[in-house]
C-alpha cells in the first residue's frame, strides 16, 4: 500500500524554496491495544469526569481549562484564549543553520516524518539532500504547526534505486532544551578502569561487531506473542502462561566475566526466545498450562483496539 501525504510544505533556506510533500516515518497503528470492559457482562466502558468537591458527572460543556500555580488553586483559559496563544501554522519550515550530523544528540530526538518532492521541487530537492550528504551536515530550522512551533533538523538518508542510491530527505522533530535533563544530573560515581580490563571489553564488543543497523533483525516477540494469545481465545482455545525467568546471577570477576563471553559465541541479531518443547528437553520446567476462559459477552470478532 503506497504511501498517504499528511500535509504539504515549503523548506526553504537562504532564497531557495523547495515545495515538499509530508509523510510519517512510523505507525503508531501497529501498536496492539485493549479496550475496558465490564467483567459481567463484556461491554465497552465508556470514560466520565467525575468533580472531586460535589462528587457528580460533569458533561462536557461544563468544563474549563486551567492552570494549577499553586496548591489547588487555578486560573482559568477560556478556548478562545487558548486558541489566541497558538502559533499560527505558516506550512513553511524555514532553515537557520546547519551543522554537523554528530553534534546532535539523538537524545533530542522526537517524532520523524519523511519529505517528499512536490510539484517543481524535485531539483532543489536533490540539490539539498546531496548537499547535505556531501557535507557531513543537517540543516535546522523550525515550523509552527498544529498550534505549536517546533524545532526541526533535516537530514539526509540514503534510498536505494534502480541506479544504485539516491538522497532523500528526513524531518526530525528535535526536543527544547528545556525537555531534555541533564546526565549530569544523575549519580554517577568516578570509577576506575584496569587496562586489562578494556582490552577484553574491546575484543567483546570487536567480536560482535556488524557493519551496520538491520532493523528487520529484530522482531516484536512480545507482539507476536500477545497476537497469538488473541488468536487462542477468539478461537476458544487454552493459552500458555509462563513462569517468571530466574533472575540472574550477580558478576563478582569482571575479567573472569568478560572472558567467559569472549569464549561464548554471540547469539545473532534478534535472536528468537526458545520454544516451550525446546526448554522441557533443557531440563527447565515446562510452562503452565491454564484454561481459557468461557468466550464472553463481547462479539469475538471484535479487534482487540482501543482508544487511548
Amino acid at each position: 500500500m503506497a504511501a498517504r501525504s499528511i500535509a504539504s510544505l515549503t523548506v526553504s533556506f537562504g532564497l531557495v524554496s523547495i515545495p515538499v510533500k509530508l509523510y510519517s516515518a512510523t505507525e503508531s497503528s501497529k501498536a496492539i491495544s485493549f479496550n475496558l470492559l465490564h467483567k459481567g457482562c463484556g461491554s465497552r466502558l465508556k470514560q466520565q469526569y467525575v468533580c472531586v468537591k460535589e462528587e457528580v458527572v460533569v458533561p462536557r460543556d461544563d468544563m474549563v481549562k486551567g492552570y494549577e500555580f499553586a496548591k489547588d488553586q487555578y486560573v482559568l483559559f477560556s478556548p478562545e484564549e487558548l486558541k489566541a496563544l497558538e502559533e499560527t501554522g505558516t506550512h513553511m519550515a524555514e532553515i537557520t543553520e546547519f551543522v554537523p550530523i554528530e553534534s546532535i544528540d539523538p537524545v533530542y530526538f522526537d517524532k520523524a516524518y519523511y519529505l517528499a518532492p512536490d510539484k517543481g521541487g524535485a531539483k532543489p530537492y536533490a540539490l539539498l539532500a546531496k548537499a547535505l550528504a556531501e557535507s557531513g551536515r543537517c540543516a535546522l530550522g523550525r515550523w509552527a504547526a498544529r498550534g505549536k512551533q517546533y524545532i526541526v533538523m533535516i537530514r539526509p538518508v540514503s534510498v536505494p534505486s534502480g541506479s544504485g542510491e539516491m538522497e532523500g530527505l528526513v524531518m526530525q522533530q528535535l526536543l527544547y532544551a528545556g525537555e531534555v535533563r541533564s546526565i549530569a544530573d544523575i549519580d554517577l560515581a568516578p570509577t576506575d578502569v584496569k587496562a586489562a580490563e578494556l582490552k577484553l571489553a574491546k575484543q567483546l564488543i570487536d567480536a560482535q561487531s556488524s557493519d551496520a543497523f538491520d532493523p528487520s533483525a529484530y522482531a516484536d516477540e512480545v507482539a507476536k506473542r500477545i497476537e497469538a494469545a488473541i488468536q487462542k481465545k477468539v478461537e476458544g482455545q487454552e493459552i500458555s502462561m509462563s513462569e517468571a525467568p530466574e533472575g540472574g546471577a550477580q558478576v563478582i570477576d569482571l575479567m573472569e566475566a568478560l572472558r567467559a563471553s569472549l569464549d561464548r559465541k554471540p547469539p545473532s541479531r534478534g535472536a528468537q526466545p526458545k520454544a516451550p518443547e525446546a526448554a522441557a528437553a533443557e531440563g527447565r520446567k515446562p510452562p503452565k498450562r491454564a484454561q481459557a476462559p468461557e468466550p464472553a459477552a463481547a462479539p469475538a470478532s471484535r479487534k482487540a483496539k482501543s482508544r487511548a
